[in-house]
């Protein structure tokens, strides 16, 4: 049997990293001799947490164009082109069968140099609205798979498979983890929990509101865990208490869903697919500093399906205490948000993509 090499880029925040780790595990799952490297932007997030997960990687010197002239603009052509000479090497020296892309700085220049050389490409677009990236590498790529409908404005028709975005195995079945999880994170199995979730990085305007709101909400016997991003940890970690959990960064995701009762989120497109996956109600809230506005679209997608409740940031200081009481009240509310999100989720999706990427490298 043939020994198959992959490549897979996908990187800056977890929302890129955790996807192209479950596709590497599904594939090294399906061929135990295939080999693996991964391709990451130096100095981002992905250089710790793709070796952490027993997968080699190699940085490459390039980093986003930012919306305001800065020095780091001036030295994205150089950056660019450095990239795309290293990405030529890479793919010379590892010869992969196919390359695979889940968004990220760095694979841009790596599937744009793979799909010049004749390598077969997979792009992964977690987003109901597709980056600047994807959208240039869709005219050369040979699959594109989408966790959203109605993509063609975007990309060529032919090549989109609607699959959903791939998650981490172990939320498939958190109900069975309940006791485990209030157990590892030593709650109270008679309050309520609420879990706060800014993304890998963290959420400023997120960890300001749980700031203000933080008595009021442990008033109504709720205890509460705080993933305030590493970023921001040296700043909030002073309200660990009794009732107050803050981390930097939560490892074990399917415990921290487990013990969850409601969840205060953003909107990115992989947190989107594990909170359908998980089933909780939750309340998002989009951050407006994103690309088109994307992350209110993903949320808008759930929310008009009755399957969670959406919050502006312009809306938080009026609204929150309002909204979060109110759904804390009701506990039908709470079993039909759980009901309707559940509906919405695509847990095959990580196996859909492998079998795309399996059709390809046999054709």
């Amino acid at each position: 049997m043939k020994q198959y090499k992959f490549i897979l880029s996908g990187g800056g925040t977890g929302g890129h990293i955790y996807p192209a780790i479950a596709l590497a595990n599904e594939l090294k799952f399906r061929f135990p001799d295939a080999e693996f490297l991964f391709v990451g932007a130096k100095d981002k997030m992905e250089m710790q947490k793709v070796p952490q997960s027993g997968y080699q990687i190699k940085g490459l010197w390039i980093a986003g164009l930012q919306r305001k002239i800065s020095l780091p603009n001036l030295m994205f052509p150089f950056k660019l082109v450095d990239s795309l000479w290293e990405s030529k090497k890479i793919l010379k020296r590892f010869q992969p069968d196919v390359v695979i892309g889940t968004g990220g700085f760095a694979s841009g220049p790596l599937l744009k140099m793979a799909s010049m050389m004749g390598i077969p490409t997979v792009i992964q677009e977690q987003n109901s609205f597709p980056g600047i990236t994807n959208k240039l590498l869709s005219k050369k790529a040979d699959v594109i798979c989408v966790a959203y409908e109605n993509l063609e404005r975007f990309f060529p028709k032919e090549k989109m498979v609607l699959t959903g975005n791939p998650v981490r195995q172990d939320l498939i079945d958190i109900e069975s983890k309940r006791s485990e999880a209030i157990q590892h994170f030593n709650l109270d199995p008679n309050k309520k929990t609420l879990l706060v979730l800014g993304g890998s990085l963290g959420a400023s305007r997120l960890n300001q509101l749980i700031e203000k709101e933080l008595e009021n909400i442990v008033s109504q016997n709720v205890q509460i865990i705080w993933q305030c991003g590493k970023l921001y940890f040296e700043d909030y970690k002073k309200y660990n208490a009794n009732n107050v959990q803050v981390f930097p960064f939560i490892e074990r995701m399917d415990l921290v869903y487990a013990a969850a009762d409601i969840v205060l989120s953003r909107a990115g497109a992989s947190s989107v697919s594990e909170l359908c996956i998980v089933g909780k109600p939750v309340i998002f809230i989009p951050s407006p500093n994103v690309a088109e506005d994307h992350q209110t679209k993903n949320a808008k997608s759930i929310v008009d399906k009755k399957g969670g409740l959406l919050l502006k940031e312009s809306e938080l200081d009026a609204e929150f205490s309002l909204v979060f009481e109110a759904l804390l009240k009701d506990q039908g509310k709470q079993n039909q948000l759980s009901e309707n999100i559940k509906q919405l989720a695509m847990p095959e999706a990580t196996k859909t993509i492998v079998d795309e990427i399996v059709k390809l490298i046999k054709k």
